[in-house]
Parts: C-alpha cells; structure tokens; sequence
C-alpha cells in the first residue's frame, strides 16, 4: 500500500504568450525589482544558491534559495520547507511563452501554518492565474 505522505500532487503550470523580448521578461522575473511589480516584495539576486525572503503579507517572510539560474530562460528557487518555483522563458516567433511551474505538492502534508497541500494548492492554482496576468501587464504584454 502507497504511503499517502508520499503521493503526490500534480505541479501548478501556467504558461501565457507574452508580446516582450527575453530581456524584459527575465528583469521581471529573475530581479528583486521586476518581481515585486507583480508577485511579492522581495531581496532575490539572480545567483545561485543567494538565500532571500519574499515578503509574504500577512505570512511574514518566506525564506527562498536559488537553485537554478540560466538566463534568459529559466529561473527556480526553493520557496518555504516545501516548494520550488520554476520560471521558463522560451522564445517563439518574437513572442515569449513564459511558464510558471509550482511544485512540491505531497498530498498528506501541510504547510508551515497547518494547511493542508490539496487545499493550498487548489488556493495557489488560482493565485497563479492571477499573477501571470498581472506579469503580461507588467512587460506590456
């Protein structure tokens, strides 16, 4: 029988067609500037293994570590005890499909505040959504 603590869940992927170049789409993703525009407040430094915290309302401060850094195109740190978040830029025809990968997702766990992960990710699924808009917004589009 499957351990349940072990089982799972599906990584939360978002990926839109941003009219911007590579450049514009990476300062808004791989900089402490260009991330807080759209996402969170934050001291990310686009170096790997840099610690920083994102500044996570009234979840205080969510500590994060750089584990990947290949500009332009891709970008992952390690967000909280349990998360990785992935930035994947790919350019198409002069467009940028931009990809969001939230994973970390195991069914029986919780978060640092007792939440349990199904519930939270089906709250961050629609979270993303909402940000990868306000990211299109951001870089014009």
């Amino acid at each position: 029988m499957e351990d349940k603590l072990n089982e799972t869940l599906p990584d939360i992927r978002h990926t839109i067609l941003l009219h911007a170049t590579a450049e514009k789409v990476w300062e808004a993703v791989a900089t402490a500037e260009g991330l807080s525009a759209w996402f969170m407040p934050n001291d990310l430094k686009p170096v790997v293994g840099h610690e920083f915290h994102l500044q996570a309302g009234p979840f205080g401060q969510s500590p994060c570590k750089v584990t990947l850094v290949d500009p332009p195109n891709k970008l992952s740190f390690n967000w909280g005890k349990d998360w990785t978040l992935t930035f994947e830029l790919v350019e198409k025809e002069g467009q940028i499909e931009f990809t969001l990968i939230h994973g970390g997702w195991t069914a029986a766990q919780v978060t640092e505040f007792g939440e349990p992960h199904d519930i939270v990710r089906d709250r961050m699924d629609q979270g993303w959504a909402g940000l990868v808009n306000k990211l299109s917004a951001y870089v014009g589009g």
